[in-house]
């Protein structure tokens, strides 16, 4: 079973990434899920997002937890019974969730070249120090929608824009952190981001 890897983020807060390696079958056969889950991946129509719903219960199962411990509320955020937070993503052959006492945003991404094309939707301050030139921008541009989907995700709230609501500092692709804001409705957010590179895919998560 590939668990990936599992990063302490401190000790109230630990991300675990899966590589989905396994097949369907495989990946179904364990697990016990709930009728709602059943249903649901029984709709998915592409094998890619099964496995990936699959190997998100798997994760949790590394967590301890099963997939009756987990539901969602009516704006789709993640919860779990004990009153932990967290946060689930999967993209391609990766999954990842992140557990923690505090509110948690998590979101892996694959890095491709068309994010250049789609910059203009989600980036506004941070175009102040991209450089559309440099070979680390599509890096960067993917490290800054894995943040802003990060902070969607935590904040859960409707009608927040990528674009207007939310900022991430300047940083480098080896800093691996930076800070990030949100400024909505009048209020101020501040948050402690980190992210990681591998075979080509972002992850990045944010803690209040």
């Amino acid at each position: 079973m590939p668990l990936y890897k599992s990063i302490s983020v401190n000790s109230q807060t630990t991300v675990k990434i899966w590589k989905i390696e396994e097949s369907y079958d495989t990946l179904f056969q364990p697990l016990d899920l709930k009728p709602q889950s059943l249903e649901r991946i029984l709709g998915m129509k592409s094998e890619l997002h099964q496995r990936g719903f699959l190997s998100v219960r798997h994760l949790l199962r590394e967590f301890g937890y099963t997939d009756k411990d987990l539901f969602y509320d009516d704006n789709g955020k993640p919860h779990l019974k004990d009153g932990k937070q967290i946060s689930i993503t999967h993209s391609f052959t990766f999954s990842g969730v992140i557990v923690s006492d505090k509110e948690v945003g998590i979101d892996i991404e694959k890095q491709r070249d068309k994010i250049k094309i789609i910059a203009h939707k989600f980036v506004d301050y941070e175009f102040s120090y991209l450089n559309s030139i440099d070979e680390d921008c599509i890096k960067r541009l993917t490290v800054i929608w894995g943040i802003k989907e990060s902070l969607y995700k935590l904040f859960a709230t409707p009608g927040m824009s990528f674009k207007k609501h939310f900022l991430v500092i300047p940083f480098s692709v080896e800093d691996r952190e930076t800070i990030a804001w949100i400024d909505y409705m009048g209020q101020k957010h501040r948050y402690t981001t980190a992210f990681l590179e591998f075979e080509g895919f972002t992850c990045a998560y944010v803690v209040p």
